[in-house]
């Protein structure tokens, strides 16, 4: 039975499908992908990943595919590069899990603003002040202090 839905408004779609697609790119040498481009060998290469998670399903493959080649096309930005070159192999897992949930039209792809705006919130959340942050054995030292 054929699935179909509205390209204006891809369906979210698992992050870990769109883990594995850039897992099996870094695996052939091309973990570039997002810097780079990516050529009709890569998408062929990441749309059999997709396919092999879910060979049961293979519907439920189509909206991860479109939503990774989207998010291809959306780290050609200027800023997303530079973004990319200032915090490396950090930026992945945030912008994995941003491309399979935020809305997506097939037509246009992310919008590039939108897209930086919101990687730039998840990764502050993940940042520790390392002046404000005392480990274990700051702690113990202050204990052994106060005794």
């Amino acid at each position: 039975m054929a699935t179909t839905f509205d390209i204006s408004d891809v369906p979210a779609a698992d992050a870990g499908d769109l883990a594995a697609a850039m897992r099996a790119l870094i695996e052939t040498g091309h973990g570039l992908v997002l810097f780079n481009g990516a050529s009709e060998t890569d998408l062929d290469t990441a749309r059999a990943a997709m396919q092999s998670r879910h060979h049961a399903e293979p519907q439920r493959a189509l909206p991860a595919f479109i939503r990774f080649r989207s998010l291809i096309d959306v780290f050609g930005a200027r800023r997303l590069k530079q973004l990319m070159l200032d915090r490396g192999h950090a930026l992945l897992a945030p912008a994995l899990a941003l491309a399979a949930t935020q809305r997506l039209n097939a037509r246009r792809g992310f919008n590039p603003q939108q897209f930086l705006l919101a990687l730039n919130v998840a990764l502050a959340e993940n940042v520790v002040d390392i002046d404000s942050y005392r480990g274990p054995s700051e702690r113990r030292v202050e204990h052994l202090r106060a005794a």
